[in-house]
């Protein structure tokens, strides 16, 4: 199985940057889809931005592009989420994911993914 633990989250203010990591230990992340979600306290957890390990494609929400950036290190089993010019509703609990197996285009829904980290607080203050 794979454990995935996030890191990096924090209280930053508005226009601000966070980089957010996910670190996968258990088995290769060879075919692997990776994705960051958010969920905020009441609301129902949102597509932030996800990777497809092996085709190297990502995608992004509307609501991130231009800002947030998800990257890999393979070395690391790592996947990141770099986050700039953060705004106040960018406010959410993070978590990043992972789909084994998987070779086609990017993840954008929960339960497209097999596994998933425990999550890592973000607070952007106005």
């Amino acid at each position: 199985q794979v454990q995935l633990v996030e890191s990096g989250g924090g209280l930053v203010q508005a226009g601000g940057s966070l980089r957010l990591s996910c670190a996968a230990s258990g088995r290769t992340f060879s075919n692997y889809a990776m994705g960051w979600f958010r969920q905020a306290p009441g609301k129902e957890r949102e597509f932030v931005a996800a990777l497809n390990w092996s085709g190297h494609s990502t995608g992004y929400a509307d609501s991130v592009k231009g800002r947030f950036t998800i990257s890999r290190d393979n070395a690391k089993n790592t996947v990141y989420l770099q986050m700039n010019s953060l705004k106040p509703e960018d406010t959410a609990v993070y978590y990043c994911a992972a789909r084994r197996d998987y070779i086609g285009v990017v993840l954008t829904t929960p339960r497209e993914y097999d596994y998933w980290g425990q999550g890592t607080q973000v607070t952007v203050s106005s």
